[in-house]
């Protein structure tokens, strides 16, 4: 291995280092993990082997080139402004692609770095301050007490719900919504999520450097970021763009019911039904001979008795976006990294009706 193929500025747990074996030797000291990573991200293959969330079908293992996650982490240092010496803080899994890119953006841009175990509420027994961190937003909504110890958080691995972001909107640090995925080395576009300078929320996504955007004949978004991905990154995310460097995410194509030639989209409903459902909850399509298929609303929890009544009197949802029926489960499925997992959820709906 070659001497200091990572930042001079790079610290760990406050720590600089000679050499990648003096790094990898204390890494030991923190988890198995990150120390697994740092091996392989300075042995001599190319490629790191990264394994896939889940959330959109069965996680599998997917090759990431080294100078693409290079890229990718000054993308990130250049959009946000995080030069060398940026203090950063690492709380999510180093086994999924979040973890892994927080330790390469340390690497290559000079970040000092510290890691805390991921758990769901990771900053309420640390007393440092830091410029940078990333959370999903179970993360953000037990760290909010604390939250004021980060400059600028950026949330991924989830959607945030209405009553998150509403308690968000005050809070001094900055705090963005991402997209991307595994195949794009996490984010590829950020949306501001609490109050900025005007005085509005950002209802859309901006891309990042060196990324072009364009619709397929599905309306999907399609990617083109030749520093990242070999290949355009051809997606089933619905999206509205707005610009050429920004786009409205409205859904997943994959999830689209078409009920009697409606076309709905779950997310779309979702985001107006979260007004009046503080449990976990989502909507699905199921077969119907008149309609083809049927909205239907599945909830985690216990039926209250009343929550038909609710949502018949939520102006915001059209005739069709009322749910046919309503289902209630005790617990939901979860994909590896805590998102619903919408298909598995759906077989034990069946088994239990």
């Amino acid at each position: 291995m070659k001497n200091n193929t990572f930042h001079s500025a790079f610290k760990l747990q406050g720590k600089s280092f000679s050499s990648e074996e003096e790094l990898i030797d204390f890494s030991e000291e923190i988890s198995v993990e990150v120390c697994d990573f740092l091996r392989n991200w300075f042995d001599a293959t190319p490629f790191v082997e990264v394994k896939t969330s889940g959330s959109t079908g069965n996680p599998k293992i997917i090759q990431l080139q080294k100078k693409q996650m290079i890229n990718s982490a000054k993308a990130t240092g250049d959009y946000f402004n995080l030069p060398e010496n940026t203090t950063a803080l690492l709380c999510m899994s180093p086994n999924y692609i979040a973890g892994k890119m927080m330790l390469v953006r340390a690497l290559t841009l000079g970040w000092h770095l510290d890691i805390l175990e991921p758990t769901s509420n990771p900053l309420k027994n640390s007393d440092k301050n830091y410029d940078f961190s990333a959370m999903v937003p179970m993360q953000l909504h037990n760290s909010l007490p604390d939250i004021h110890k980060i400059k600028k958080l950026i949330v991924g691995g989830g959607t945030v719900s209405n009553e998150l972001l509403s308690k968000i909107q005050e809070v001094k640090p900055e705090i963005f919504a991402t997209y991307g995925m595994t195949e794009t080395i996490t984010h590829i576009a950020v949306k501001r999520m609490n109050v900025i300078a005007s005085g509005a929320k950002q209802t859309h996504y901006t891309i990042l450097p060196n990324i072009q955007i364009s619709l397929d004949q599905r309306g999907c978004l399609v990617i083109d970021a030749p520093t990242i991905s070999e290949e355009k990154v051809v997606t089933n995310d619905l999206v509205e763009l707005i610009s050429s460097t920004e786009f409205k995410w409205l859904g997943r194509i994959d999830n689209v019911i078409n009920s009697g030639g409606i076309k709905l989209i779950p997310e779309q409903i979702e985001e107006k039904l979260a007004e009046i459902i503080e449990n976990r909850f989502f909507v699905a399509g199921k077969k119907d001979e008149i309609l083809g298929e049927k909205l239907i609303l599945i909830v985690e929890g216990i039926n209250n008795g009343d929550l038909l009544n609710k949502i018949q009197q939520l102006k915001s949802l059209s005739t069709y976006e009322i749910p046919k029926e309503i289902y209630f489960l005790e617990k939901f499925t979860e994909t590896q990294t805590n998102k619903i997992d919408r298909a598995k959820t759906l077989i034990l709906l069946e088994k239990s009706s």
